[in-house]
This record gives structure tokens, sequence and C-alpha cells, in this order.
């Protein structure tokens, strides 16, 4: 199973029973094959209402008159995963590749059987432990990546059920807690682990911030120079264990007055069954949600914006049953005169049950309560007011 998967099963379970080993070996002459992946699907009732849809779109756009009923039958947070890597060992230089393709449980339209389909990772690494690896190619961007591993909606739904059916993900906390890290073009350096301490720095990929207009940018690959991001962290194992993180990115943005910048920062501690995770972070230009949306105003000036979570979990001993509740929050800042777009906060709580069926089989349920709220907008671009949605998931995942 890719590093990526690894990871993300390992920090959302808090290192229970449940998390999923390595994927199916395969000696291949000089190289060996590892085949992993995740399938899961969730039964998903989603209730809207409010002056505001909350049903997934970047900043929750859109008219949604009086309350509506969704139910579907979809993907979670992590979408779908057949992820084939290799390793070997040549020149002194460990040397691995992984490519995924990630496609969708559900569709939308009666008789075509075509779900969304995505290719998140094609990158190839090499280095030694000695000295460290270099990246090369599209994998998880490297700015927020630690938000994401950590929140335990990674194995359920989280919130976008009742709007991103047919979808391969759903959003778990992603625009109510910290931005999505995406997945992106990029050439980075890993250190080695000195004791606990590790970093990454890299170039990747930049957004474009194209059709500026009422407010609302939006990302599109481009830029004439690339973005620059950066994390570290610190993780200690024993009776308390935990880990501290910080990361940041800053890319020039084409149209736009002055470049885009975000920090975070981030812990999560474990003893006895019991797991705090909390996280902040602050951008300008940096938008919400997805990153580059909402950052500029019609002006090309950058807007603010920030969030965090806290997260507490209780895995029951001899059970294996991880409890958990969270509650997050993001927020835009409107620049106020000309910026049409008005002040944008979204919040979640979520809590969820996840049961480890068998060593790699879980079953989850969870109930999440989302508000929307935008207030100071110009009324004829954007509405004002505010929306909720609650939903309730139950399914399976499912790693090998």
């Amino acid at each position: 199973m890719s590093k990526q998967i690894k990871l993300a099963v390992a920090a959302a379970l808090l290192a229970a029973a449940s998390s999923a080993n390595a994927g199916i070996m395969i000696p291949a002459g000089d190289w060996t094959l590892d085949i992993g992946g995740v399938v899961n699907a969730y039964y998903t009732t989603t209730r809207q209402s409010g002056d505001l849809n909350v049903g997934g779109a970047p900043l929750g756009l859109g008219n949604d008159t009086g309350t509506r009923t969704a139910s579907n039958i979809t993907t979670g947070l992590l979408p779908n995963y057949l992820s084939v890597s290799g390793k070997t060992r040549q020149n002194d230089l460990d040397v691995a590749f992984t490519i995924s393709i990630n496609p969708g449980a559900s569709t939308t339209n009666a008789g075509i059987q075509s779900a969304r389909q995505e290719n998140r990772q094609a990158f190839l690494t090499f280095g030694d432990k000695s000295w460290g690896s270099v990246k090369l190619g599209k994998d998880l961007g490297i700015f927020a990546s630690d938000a994401i591993l950590n929140d335990m909606t990674l194995l359920g739904v989280g919130s976008g059920a009742g709007g991103l059916a047919g979808n391969t993900t759903t959003l778990g906390r992603i625009g109510t807690g910290f931005m999505y890290a995406d997945w992106k073009s990029q050439i980075a350096y890993s250190s080695p682990n000195w004791n606990g301490f590790s970093f990454t720095a890299g170039v990747t990929q930049a957004w474009n911030a194209v059709g500026i207009d009422a407010g609302l940018s939006t990302g599109q690959r481009g830029g004439a120079s690339p973005a620059f991001e950066g994390k570290a962290s610190y993780e200690w194992a024993g009776d308390v264990g935990g880990k501290v993180w910080v990361s940041g990115i800053s890319q020039k943005v084409e149209g736009a007055n002055d470049r885009a910048e975000a920090v975070d920062i981030g812990a999560t501690v474990n003893v006895a069954g019991f797991g705090l995770t909390g996280y902040y972070y602050d951008g300008r230009g940096i938008g919400q949600t997805l990153q580059l949306f909402g950052g500029f105003d019609a002006a090309g000036n950058r807007r603010d914006s920030n969030g965090g979570y806290v997260q507490g979990t209780y895995t029951i001993p001899g059970v294996g049953t991880k409890l958990g509740l969270s509650w997050g929050e993001s927020r835009l800042d409107s620049n106020g005169g000309a910026d049409v777009g008005g002040d944008v906060k979204d919040s979640m709580w979520t809590i969820g049950a996840y049961h480890p069926l068998t060593k790699h089989l879980n079953l989850v349920a969870e109930y999440s309560d989302v508000k929307h709220e935008v207030t100071g907008a110009n009324p004829l671009f954007v509405n004002n007011g505010e929306g909720k949605s609650k939903t309730v998931s139950l399914g399976a995942i499912l790693f090998f």
C-alpha cells in the first residue's frame, strides 16, 4: 500500500487495532511490488435548510429555498483506491514509484454506469536513509496535509454528502476547520528522521486565481512561478505519545496584487486510549475550502482567512471501537468596500463511531451538523443568509 494511504490509515485510527498493514507483496526480479487500496461505501441522508445551500459546493453558494432531504449511497472522504507501488535498491539508492486510480462508488444518471474517477498519485522517489529522499510527480500537497491525515472523518463521510453524490469523495472536515491539501505535481525533498524530527520542503504546481469576479476566484493549474511549500514535525512514542507540526505555503498569483500565503500549526496526543488533536491555520489570499477559492476580491486584493478544529477520541479497550467528537470552523473575511463577496463562516461538529470488524474492515457511523453563514455581501452577486446541513451516514471501509 502506498505511503500516503498508510499514513492516512494510521493517523485516522490513531494506531488502533484496525490499522492496515502493507498490501499484497509480490517479488518481481529486482523489484518488490505492493498492491493495496481502499474500498468504501456509505448510506447517507442529509437534511438541508435555510437561505443558502451547504450541499458541498465550495463556499456553499446557491439558493436553497426551504428544506429538503437527500439520500445517497456513495464513497466517503477517502475515495476508493487501487495503488501499485514498487521499490528496489540500486547503486546505493532506494528507488520507488507509486501510481493509483480512484473510482467513485456512485452515479447520478440512470443507465450510465460511469461514476467519476481520479488519478491522485503518479510519482517516483529516490534517496537513502542517511540523507533523505527526493520525490517527483503528483502526490498529496505539503501544506495542511497533516490536518487531513489526523481528521477522524477520514474513515467516514463528514460534510458534503448531500451535494457530492456521484463524485469520488465527500468533504469530511475540509472547509470547516482546514484547507484541502489537494493532490499536486511537485518536486520535494524529505529529510531523514532524526530522533522523531523531520521536515519536507518543495516546489509544487501553482494555482491561478482566474475569473476574479464578484470576489469569488477559482483555482486552476498554471502560473509563471511555482508555489513553495514546507512542513516540519516532531513525533514521539511512549505511554504518552504524540506529534506536533507546522507547515506553510507561498505563491505568486497572476492577476492579483499580492502573494497567497498561509501557515498552520497542529498537535495530537494519545494516552491510555484517549486522543486529543488541536489545529489552527491563518492565511492571506489562500481562500477557503479549496486553495485560492475566494482568496481575492474583484480588485485583485487578497482576503484574510483562518480556522481550526479540536477533536477528542477514545478507543474502548478489548473492543477496539473508537468513539470521536470534533468541532471546527473556517472563516473568509471580506475586504469591505468594493469587495462584494462578504464574510463567510463555515462550521461543523461531528460525532462518530469507528468499529474494527476485522483487521482490515471497519464499520462506521457518523452524524455531522454544518452551518454556513454569509454576511455583508452585495445581494446582486452573492446571497446573504444562513444555511444548515445535517448528515447521518452508515457504512464500511476496507483497507488491503
